[in-house]
């Protein structure tokens, strides 16, 4: 089934960034003129055009028969675009706490069920994550996951994760999503989220978040640890370095309200 179907998906795909593309280079356009321009039936252009409409991607000038692009293709780019400047903006915080403890420090973001790390900065140690900019982790099992889910709601998160299989990475690692959703509320509380060996034996995480100016949680700084570097005593030292960090980014984007 997926062999017969996926020609067709590739060829619809193609079709809707053509007629986007062609939107873009006029104002307005009818759908008789965008067909022949782009060599499809009216039916099928007509189609697509109240499908992307629907979406909120293409808007229709009154009862005419003209179409035009509206602002959300500029929504969906200005989104990417905050996270170019996100990393630029969190180099510094993060180069500021490598200087303080010398350990690993990431930013990553929430990208589909799965965090991304957008930014890495390792420490100088020969002992430290082999982790890389790109490359995906699971939510369930890391501090960068844990602290943005907590800003979801319980029902967000139970449907971010209905597909998900929850892998035993360690002994420590969650089994399913009911402890999870518990050490959830105690991650909203404290405002910062722990992985304490869930994702690798002998590595602890902790997170804390980046608000953007509407005071949504868009990604979040990490430290990492090999166990044996890991001091109980400075953990709150820890936390304050990543959460000023952190409060710091924010402020950059437009939020003054962290809440630590």
């Amino acid at each position: 089934m997926e062999k017969s179907t996926q020609p067709e998906a590739v060829s619809s795909v193609l079709k809707v960034f053509n007629i986007l593309s062609a939107l873009a280079e006029q104002k307005e356009i009818g759908v008789s003129e965008l067909s022949q321009r782009l060599m499809m039936s009216k039916a099928t252009t007509y189609r697509f055009l109240q499908t992307m409409k629907t979406l909120g991607f293409v808007e229709q000038e009154g009862e005419a028969d003209k179409y035009a692009l509206t602002l959300k293709l500029f929504e969906v780019g200005s989104k990417a675009l905050e996270h170019v400047d996100l990393v630029d903006l969190a180099n510094k915080e993060m180069l500021n706490i490598i200087k303080s403890i010398n350990e690993t420090v990431h930013l990553g973001a929430i990208d589909e069920e799965s965090i991304i790390y957008l930014h890495k900065i390792d420490s100088s140690y020969n002992l430290r994550m082999h982790s890389r900019v790109g490359r995906r982790n699971p939510l369930y099992s890391t501090a960068i996951g844990k602290v943005l889910m907590s800003h979801m709601s319980e029902e967000e998160v139970r449907s971010l994760l209905a597909g998900v299989e929850f892998k035993k990475h360690t002994e420590h690692t969650h089994e399913n999503i009911e402890p999870l959703i518990e050490e959830l509320n105690l991650v909203r509380e404290q405002h910062f989220g722990e992985d304490n060996e869930e994702q690798e034996p002998g590595l602890r995480c902790i997170a804390v978040p980046v608000y953007d100016r509407f005071g949504d949680a868009i990604a979040a700084i990490s430290v990492s640890f090999p166990t044996i570097r890991f001091d109980e005593e400075k953990k709150q030292e820890y936390i304050a370095l990543l959460h000023a960090a952190g409060r710091n980014v924010s402020e950059h984007l437009g939020y003054h309200s962290y809440p630590v």
